[in-house]
Parts: structure tokens; sequence; C-alpha cells
């Protein structure tokens, strides 16, 4: 049975919209004489990152956690913490072809919300990236308490747009946040960039 063309675009951030330049963190760890992706290696180490994501801790508190587990190689506290500010300086880059894409689909009288997994950094970070004003809604996972690709944060990005799960396209550049959109009632496509956007466009019919 074909699916209802989708009537709203959930987007997520890191990987979609925004992008980080790898060449930081490789300058900040040469730098520090730390091993080559720890830092990120740490960050993303789910028992320190969870918390974060679901709002139990704040930006600060799981740097500084970051910087504690560097601190013995990076030789002391004082510069494991600097490794760490240096590092978090950086706050991505928008990819202007796809906030291109997002007023074009607005502007045909779509709306587009933004669906990350974030920090209470969020809101500066859009702020920085000149994003305020540019999404429909934005649904943070460190807000609501839950995280993708639980049901209940889909559920919860839906009503945010007021539209059914049926109705909304959920792209994002992880396989497990796909699977999540799709079981919880979603269409979703796993972004692997521009070359997407003919897809999209075709799959919205504005």
């Amino acid at each position: 049975m074909a699916r209802e063309r989708a009537t709203a675009l959930l987007l997520d951030l890191d990987g979609v919209l925004r992008r980080f330049d790898p060449a930081v963190a490789a300058r900040v760890e040469r730098e520090y004489g730390l091993d080559e992706g720890v830092l990120s290696e740490i960050a993303m180490q789910w028992g320190r990152l969870q918390p974060v994501l679901t709002g139990q801790v704040s930006h600060a508190d799981w740097m500084s956690s970051v910087a504690d587990a560097l601190a013995e190689p990076a030789g002391g506290p004082d510069r494991a913490r600097d490794a760490v500010e240096q590092w978090q300086q950086h706050r991505g880059e928008v990819d202007a072809e796809v906030l291109a894409f997002i007023r074009e689909v607005r502007a045909a009288g779509i709306q587009v919300g933004l669906a990350t997994n974030a920090t209470d950094l969020l809101d500066a970070d859009l702020a920085e990236l000149g994003l305020v004003g540019e999404l429909d809604v934005v649904v943070n996972s460190s807000t609501l308490g839950v995280h993708k690709p639980a049901k209940e944060y889909f559920q919860a990005a839906c009503e945010a747009l007021a539209t059914p799960p049926a109705k909304v396209l959920f792209v994002d550049d992880e396989d497990w946040a796909v699977r999540g959109a799709r079981a919880a009632g979603l269409s979703a496509h796993r972004w692997g960039g521009h070359g997407d956007l003919r897809y999209l466009r075709a799959a919205l019919d504005y």
C-alpha cells in the first residue's frame, strides 16, 4: 500500500544541517599530545553521553567529565581542561545547500522541524549558527528527556509539528535513527549527501 504524501519534514542536525570539521579536533589532539580521535571517543562513550542527551547533566558537566578522563594523557587536569575548551570552541558550520532546501520547503508551505539528540547548549548553538527562525519547531532530546531512536521521541516531534506520523518525512544520517522513526510510523530517509535532495523534493511533492 502506498504511503501518504508527507506534509511535514523533520531533519537531524549533526551530519545533515550542521557539519563539524574533523581537522579542529585533530589539531587540538596533536597540540596536547593526545591520541588521534580520543576527544570524540571519550565524549561519545554511552555512559557519559546518555545523561547529557536526556537533560540529566549539563553540557558543561559533560565536558568536565571528558577533561577528567583526559587529565593523565594530557599531562594534568589544567591541560586537559584547556584542550577540551579549545575543542569545544568550534561549534560547526551550517550546510548552506541544506539550509537553502529548508527555506525552499518552508516557502512552499511545508513545516520543517529539527529533530536532534542534543544538550542544553543547543539554543546557543542555533543562535551562533544563524539558524534562529529558520525552523518551525526544534525538538531537543535534553529538553524532552528522551532521545532518538525512542518511539516517544518521534511521537513528541510529530505532536510539535501537529502532524500525524504517517505524514512526516524524517531525514537522518544514522541508520538507527531512521529505523526508530520508521518503527514510530514516520517515513524516513537515510541522508547520504546533497544528491538526496532531488529524492526529498519528489517525496514532498511541492
